[in-house]
């Protein structure tokens, strides 16, 4: 095995503002959304998800995979948004075993309610602070950064194909 590549000291600092600002808004960001609409963040990034598909429904596995959670995490976070009437579960009458979320108009009501001042917390929190080029230069590096996470992603499934 090789010796590990060790993180110079300007990337360390950068990674650890990184870890420091990304928890940080996030427990900010949680914060202000259970405050004002008593929707926790995961509540949050399950009815965008809903709401960005025309029927608001997702199958269960294309929700997972796009909040990138495991199955058994959606579904307790999901049986608990059930029981507020947020979404509900239907069968997928082509697949026995398949079953879709969809957003009720309870769930519609609670994300049309919270988004403004979400998008106005992530406003002041973030944006409001950079300069046009800055908010290119973020978008610049969090594209190469997620085209590398799925690349790598790629290569660990053809590697467990190919040893399975």
């Amino acid at each position: 095995m090789t010796d590990p590549r060790w993180l110079d000291a300007d990337e360390q600092r950068a990674w650890r503002r990184y870890l420091r600002m990304q928890s940080e808004l996030t427990a900010r960001l949680s914060r202000q959304l259970q405050t004002e609409s008593e929707l926790s963040l995961a509540d949050f990034e399950v009815l965008v998800n809903l709401t960005d598909v025309p029927e608001g429904r997702l199958r269960v596995t294309e929700l997972a995979n796009a909040l990138q959670w495991e199955k058994s995490r959606l579904s307790h976070h999901f049986a608990r948004m059930e029981k507020r009437g947020l979404v509900v579960r239907e069968n997928c009458p082509s697949d026995a075993r398949g079953a879709f979320v969809v957003l009720t108009p309870a769930g519609r009501s609670a994300i049309e309610a919270a988004a403004p001042g979400h998008v106005e917390a992530v406003r002041r929190l973030m944006f409001d602070g950079l300069t046009p080029e800055q908010v290119d230069a973020l978008a610049a590096i969090a594209d190469v950064v997620l085209e590398r996470i799925e690349r790598d992603a790629a290569g660990e499934l053809e590697a467990r194909t190919r040893g399975a």
